[in-house]
């Protein structure tokens, strides 16, 4: 099955950050976040968001506590 398309609004809701701060990230390339074009208009898969996400998640920082 396919991964429905979510408009940016969407994708930032589910991210917790603002549709502009998607769109930096998109100009400056600065995560490893697909998205697709369809005509002018800029869309994310949901399984690349919440795969993202999962991407991202750590149990801890790795570093000892003090």
């Amino acid at each position: 099955m396919r991964s429905p398309l979510i408009t940016p609004e969407e994708a930032s809701e589910i991210l917790g950050v603002s549709p502009r701060t998607l769109a930096t990230w998109r100009c400056l390339g600065r995560y490893n976040l697909p998205y697709v074009k369809v005509g002018a208009r800029v869309r994310y898969r949901l399984a690349d968001v919440e795969g993202f996400i999962e991407r991202r998640t750590r149990e801890h920082t790795g570093g000892e506590a003090a």
